[in-house]
């Protein structure tokens, strides 16, 4: 029986779906967090082997610890694994010390974990990137800003999601941000795209093959969503483009995946840019080594009629998988912020889409921010009857 250590199973809610598909599989699944035992959702514990209560996640000593109990207790940990971007350093600093080699050690993370040094792999894919630079005065972005012109982009090289994401048009905006920024930060400044997000979401095996494929659109940036307290709207494709299909398969190739759920975001231009392209073309954003967030895994089985839980629990345990797929639909997410007077009440919107309605809830208040605060989510056979939805959902009074 092998040995699988997952990192904080409780978060995000639904990554107990993670931990039952390998139970099933065959897997002896050790969890470590910070959450009590007894406050583990049910069907969390029922998906554990064990589970190591620490303090604090954030202590790299007292989960180095528990990683060497649990390897006393049960002998080689094979797998190691939170499918967290916050953790995805920590994990790889674990894997480096227990020599646990089915994943990224911390020699690889310069390329998929900081923005700056994606840019090489994404040129060996052939695939275009923003223009960038590192900030560190005034002078040098003002000579940036010079050659690209404003609005740019500037965000934490190594960051997690939009946070600290900000977009300047001015030189007085250029001012305040090197006032107001985290002085131990690193951030990287970048070009404006006038562009959309799609994403190619995968599940790739050990030789670097995807056995799983979609992805989703984001028509209002996660950035603006964040910083304009927006309602946040996304959906996973009906079928995937073939464009970005071959964008993200050569991404898989040029960084090397093996063993890995990936969420690469691409930027498809919504107008001419000459720096970057055509209207249509679609160019490089960045790698998430992970799932997309929240709740996508599920709406992913709810476009594709499949379990992307189960296919990657089938790939941790043979490499393959047999989960079939059956009717394909977009699945639209819309999240309502709280405090706003939308046109159609949670009644009526339930009620006019109780057919298509999929779930329905709070969002936790951790993915608030990206999220909105009440998720609807929702399947329809036409990207019309899509934005009709949208309509109904997001529209205020």
């Amino acid at each position: 029986m092998k040995n699988f250590i997952f990192i904080s199973p409780n978060f995000p809610t639904n990554y107990w779906k993670f931990c039952a598909e390998l139970k099933k599989n065959g897997m002896n699944v050790l969890g470590i967090g910070d959450c009590p035992y007894d406050q583990l959702m049910p069907e969390l514990r029922g998906s554990l082997n064990e589970y190591y209560k620490v303090s604090s996640l954030e202590n790299y000593d007292e989960v180095f610890r528990a990683v060497a109990f649990l390897t006393y207790k049960h002998g080689r940990i094979d797998w190691l694994e939170s499918n967290n971007e916050y953790w995805l350093e920590r994990d790889a600093m674990l894997r480096t010390a227990f020599n646990i080699t089915t994943g990224f050690h911390t020699e690889d993370m310069q390329p998929v974990k900081y923005k700056s040094a994606m840019k090489a792999n994404y040129a060996k894919a052939g695939i275009k990137t923003a223009r960038w630079h590192i900030v560190r005065d005034y002078t040098g972005c003002k000579d940036f800003v010079r050659e690209v012109g404003y609005p740019v982009i500037v965000k934490p090289d190594n960051g997690v999601g939009a946070s600290h994401t900000y977009k300047l048009s001015s030189d007085d905006d250029l001012r305040h941000f090197l006032i107001v920024k985290e002085p131990e930060v690193s951030y990287i400044m970048e070009e404006f795209i006038h562009a959309e997000v799609n994403s190619y979401d995968a599940i790739i095996n050990s030789k670097g093959e995807p056995i799983f494929e979609t992805g989703n659109v984001s028509p209002v940036s996660i950035m603006d969503i964040v910083n304009n307290d927006d309602n946040s709207v996304y959906y996973i494709v009906k079928d995937l483009h073939d464009d970005v299909r071959k964008a993200g398969r050569a991404t898989v190739k040029s960084f090397g995946v093996r063993s890995r759920f990936v969420h690469f975001e691409f930027f498809r231009l919504t107008e001419d840019q000459p720096s970057m392209g055509k209207k249509g073309d679609v160019v490089a954003l960045e790698v998430n080594m992970r799932p997309c967030g929240g709740f996508s895994p599920d709406m992913m089985n709810f476009a594709n009629s499949t379990d992307v839980y189960k296919i990657w629990a089938d790939m941790i345990a043979y490499d393959s998988t047999l989960m079939p797929q059956g009717e394909h639909a977009f699945c639209a997410f819309a999240g309502r912020r709280d405090g706003k007077h939308f046109r159609l009440s949670h009644e009526q919107l339930m009620t006019k889409y109780a057919a298509q309605m999929k779930m329905v809830g709070r969002v936790p208040d951790a993915l608030s921010g990206a999220m909105g605060n009440m998720m609807y989510v929702a399947n329809f056979p036409t990207e019309d009857a899509m934005n009709a939805f949208y309509a109904d959902a997001c529209e205020t009074v």
